[in-house]
């Protein structure tokens, strides 16, 4: 399987990324978040509207995450102070098992070293267990827990992760 990375720039790209979006934060979410929640936040963070801001206006790097050609996941990088901030990583299920996460974490690291940024790091939920464990197995280690509000009377209860480079 020949996986590329391929930069968000367009109208067109930002619509399948918003499409995607859609679809892998239903089913990655469906167990931890309720409906309500998955949907608000996608309007927040993940619709069309909030993701072109934040490319064009935010300074967020998004790739669409290609598996032979076709759309497999997608990444929204950042950097921040002299690091990288992974802002979204997420493998639509079919592609899952299938090393697309491996050379996801490859491209973003080399990204971050090209780029001389020192670490990367993230936010993950408390109960998103499986990514907890994808985490930790690439090397990255719980640096403190935070909980933002998001709104809504919703808030974002995670872990913040960081790998050194």
């Amino acid at each position: 399987m020949n996986i590329t990375f391929e930069q968000v720039v367009t109208e067109e790209q930002i619509k399948v990324l918003a499409d995607t979006a859609n679809i892998v934060w239903h089913d990655a979410f469906k167990e931890i978040l309720t409906l309500k929640q998955i949907e608000y936040m996608i309007e927040k963070f993940q619709s069309f509207n909030a993701l072109t801001e934040a490319i064009n206006k935010n300074g967020y790097e998004y790739y669409l995450i290609k598996a032979d050609n076709n759309v497999a996941g997608y990444t929204g990088l950042h950097e921040e102070n002299g690091k990288m901030f992974l802002s979204k990583l997420y493998i639509l299920k079919e592609y899952r098992g299938k090393q697309v996460a491996s050379k996801a974490f490859e491209f973003i690291e080399n990204l971050a070293k090209e780029k001389k940024l020192k670490s990367v790091w993230l936010t993950v939920n408390k109960n998103n267990n499986h990514a907890i464990e994808v985490y930790k197995h690439k090397g990255f280690v719980v640096i403190r827990k935070q909980v933002a509000d998001i709104g809504n009377g919703f808030v974002m209860d995670d872990y913040v992760f960081e790998k050194n480079l």
